[in-house]
């Protein structure tokens, strides 16, 4: 259940398939993760260069047992923090807590370790939301997550122009001027632009023709949105 708060300004007519659901955000953000803290026996450590590995293959989740309550299992916390890869204002994308308790011991030197699942925690500018054991296990990682960071950073340093161009996508424009706009996020279903304002910014999502299932359709769905940048006319406060 999400609790309410202000959403990004879509580019389109919201439709259920137009982003990720929680569980797969969640999955992603774990899939891409260089680091996360760990909160166990009440000492924090900083787990550090998971070198793209996602986490969830050497912490086994487990739902909780009838009556385990009544058994001593050391908590665990794990945190993750989803950093946007270009220099846009407020960083901070989403952040992700999975709660549980320790069936056996852990180490992060350890191949594995079992965990009782509590619940998952996505907290993003829309407010927070709640995902359980069954909706996360069957939530698969975004194919570009691995990638998203590579790629919005190639996007914005060497076809900064192209990013600009987009704007031209963007229905309706900010009553205010833009004085910047920056790529923020990729997924398979678009790309998602910060539009910077004076005062405050907004994020914008321009939905790809179709959503991808694999990183090597990517270079086509991007180009199918230059190709509908470039048929648009459209006046905004950036050179495009």
């Amino acid at each position: 259940m999400r609790m309410s708060g202000a959403p990004a300004t879509p580019a389109a007519p919201a439709t259920p398939a137009a982003r990720p659901t929680d569980a797969e955000r969640i999955r992603s953000i774990l899939a891409a993760a260089h680091s996360l803290t760990v909160v166990t026996d009440g000492l924090r450590t900083e787990v550090r260069h998971l070198d793209g590995t996602d986490p969830m293959g050497r912490l086994h989740l487990h739902p909780a047992e009838p009556g385990g309550d009544a058994e001593h299992r050391p908590a665990i916390r794990l945190e993750f923090t989803d950093v946007a890869p270009t220099p846009v204002r407020d960083r901070v994308r989403a952040r992700v807590t999975v709660l549980g308790r320790l069936l056996t011991p852990y180490g992060h030197e350890a191949d594995s370790t079992c965990v009782e699942f509590g619940q998952a925690v996505l907290e993003t500018a829309d407010g927070f939301a709640y995902v359980g054991l069954e909706e996360l296990d069957a939530a698969r990682p975004d194919p570009l997550a691995p990638y998203e960071a590579g790629m919005l950073t190639h996007l914005l340093d060497d076809h900064p122009d192209l990013v600009t161009l987009l704007l031209r996508l963007v229905h309706p424009m900010p009553a205010t001027a833009v004085l910047r706009a920056l790529p923020v996020a990729m997924d398979r279903y678009g790309i998602t632009l910060r539009l910077e304002e004076r005062r405050g910014h907004r994020d914008v999502r321009l939905p790809f023709p179709s959503p991808l299932d694999d990183v090597e359709q990517s270079g086509a769905q991007i180009q199918a949105l230059f190709s509908a940048a470039r048929r648009r006319s459209h006046r905004n406060t950036l050179p495009a």
